[in-house]
C-alpha cells in the first residue's frame, strides 16, 4: 500500500494556495476612521447604496469587511432608509 496516492482536486489546490499566500486581514472601514462613521446616516443614500447588491440586498459582513457591531448599525440604517422610501426594497419587475 505504499504506492497508493490520492487524487487532489483543483478546488483543494486553489484553497491550499490561498491559505499559503499572505493576505492581510480585512479591516472594518468604520473602525479605521471616524470619517466613515459620520457618514453612516439613513439620509445618506449614495453612501448606503455601496453596501447593496444590484438586486438591492444588503452585503454580508464577510463581503464588505465590516465588523459585527458596524454591520448591525449599517443594516439598521439601510432598513430605516427603506422604510422612509429613500432606498428600494427590490428592483422593479420588468
Amino acid at each position: 500500500m505504499t504506492g497508493f496516492k490520492l487524487k487532489v482536486s483543483s478546488r483543494l489546490l486553489k484553497k491550499r494556495q490561498r491559505k499559503q499566500s499572505f493576505l492581510p486581514p480585512k479591516q472594518c472601514r468604520f473602525c479605521a476612521s471616524t470619517e466613515y462613521e459620520n457618514q453612516l446616516d439613513y439620509k445618506n443614500t449614495e453612501f448606503l447604496r455601496g453596501f447593496l447588491t444590484e438586486r438591492c440586498k444588503i452585503l454580508s459582513s464577510h463581503v464588505s469587511g465590516n465588523c459585527a457591531y458596524h454591520q448591525r448599525r449599517l443594516s439598521e440604517k439601510i432598513k430605516l432608509s427603506r422604510t422612509m422610501a429613500l432606498l428600494p426594497y427590490c428592483l422593479m419587475h420588468r
